[in-house]
């Protein structure tokens, strides 16, 4: 981050911490029911993270609290600034509508903390967020430069349409997207994922992010998509959507993806549907990087759910610098191991460190939160580097004014 905050700022914002500890929450919700007042601001959001799960208050009250606790060492932030960067211009966020967030989050603060919330704590916070603002915008403007300028690039939303369907598993179907102007297609980076602006008759616009399942290419993307229980946007993929269907797509965005550049051993770790962008770097490293070595490990439920079986044991046996390990944590009487799965039961960080390559590989690794959270610090503890140690997550990220 550049420039500095006042010292005033930094001492005002630091004491607010025990009350963000205590009145976070409230906080964010206010915030949020302030700004949704607006159609137009609303309709930015992603409200699945909001009405139908209510997570993102509780991820953006944990990174309030983290940017007032951090707020004299920001460096420490800067992953997190990215992340943001990259979600909002998925979701295509413009300078103009920062200001809607500050009055939202300042006048949540003040409704929240009563008297607690005096003029100088308002302007002190006004400062902060206008601070770290000012380094999203100036990223935010980066990143849409890059992506109208690249070829087969655009800014903003571009109209794709539905060019095949395919079922993967009972819960996974795959989707390829074309240009419906015809053009070339900006090319990812193994890893990305598209942001969706989804009509669908009777619901606000609402907006999804997707990984890439298929390697950079400059004609096409494909999609994976699961089918979550209660998922408005999942069923209606699932149930409606048809080849020749328009939907309307932003670049790809994202900061997790594979390191092309290094020559280390690659270890790719997902469960679920984790595995779409992991789909993507293993394609690209089948085309492109057949002197690195990579090992895919993926763990779902069984054969009703293994997705993309068929593709990955091509792509092993096609290439001798790919193997592949699946685990399926309660197989079927019909699932047959060593042919539809390797082991039963769940991945474990004990079958990784006699399996894999620990000290030298990167990993990558994807997949829902308990998945993560198992695998993050246990192949840290392992003696895995953090730097080494790359991740993607379902859901809004614990996060500053991630959208």
């Amino acid at each position: 981050m550049t420039g500095s905050l006042s010292d005033t700022t930094i001492h005002l914002v630091k004491a607010t911490v025990p009350a963000l500890q205590e009145h976070g929450l409230a906080v964010t919700r206010r915030m949020y029911e302030r700004m949704f007042q607006n159609p137009d601001i609303r309709d930015l959001f992603n409200q699945s993270h909001h009405g139908e799960t209510g997570s993102q208050p509780k991820a953006l009250a944990a990174a309030v609290l983290a940017y007032a606790q951090n707020i004299d060492n920001l460096g420490a932030l800067a992953p997190a600034v990215e992340r943001i960067a990259q979600k909002h211009v998925g979701l295509n966020i413009l300078p103009e509508h920062y200001p809607h967030v500050a009055e939202a989050l300042l006048g949540a603060i003040k409704d929240v903390l009563g008297a607690a919330a005096t003029d100088e704590i308002l302007a002190a916070w006004g400062e902060a967020y206008w601070f770290l603002a000012h380094v999203l915008i100036g990223r935010e403007t980066a990143i849409y430069g890059s992506h109208a300028a690249a070829p087969g690039g655009w800014k903003g939303w571009r109209a794709f349409r539905i060019d095949g369907r395919t079922r993967e598993s009972e819960i996974i179907a795959s989707f390829v997207l074309r240009p419906e102007d015809g053009g070339r297609v900006l090319r990812h980076q193994p890893g990305q994922y598209l942001t969706f602006w989804i009509d669908i008759p009777g619901q606000h616009p609402l907006k999804r992010n997707y990984s890439i399942s298929s390697a950079p290419s400059e004609e096409a993307y494909r999609i994976s998509v699961k089918r979550e229980p209660h998922g408005i946007v999942s069923n209606w993929l699932h149930d409606q959507v048809r080849e020749g269907q328009i939907l309307k797509v932003a670049p790809p965005a994202g900061e997790f993806f594979l390191n092309e550049e290094s020559p280390r051993p690659v270890v790719l770790l997902s469960g679920g549907v984790g595995l779409t962008p992991m789909m993507s770097m293993l394609e690209t490293i089948a085309s492109q990087h057949p002197n690195v070595q990579v090992q895919y490990v993926h763990g779902t439920l069984n054969g009703a759910t293994h997705a993309m079986k068929e593709q990955v044991r091509s792509l092993a046996q096609a290439h001798r610098n790919i193997t592949a390990t699946t685990f399926y944590v309660e197989p079927r009487p019909e699932d047959r191991r060593g042919q539809d799965y390797d082991h039963a039961g769940l991945i474990s960080v004990e079958w990784l460190q006699a399996n894999t390559p620990l000290g030298e590989a990167d990993f990558y690794l994807c997949g829902p939160r308990p998945f993560l959270r198992t695998f993050v610090s246990g192949l840290a503890l392992a003696g895995v580097r953090s730097d080494r140690i790359h991740y993607e997550f379902f859901g809004p990220a614990d996060e500053l004014l991630a959208a």
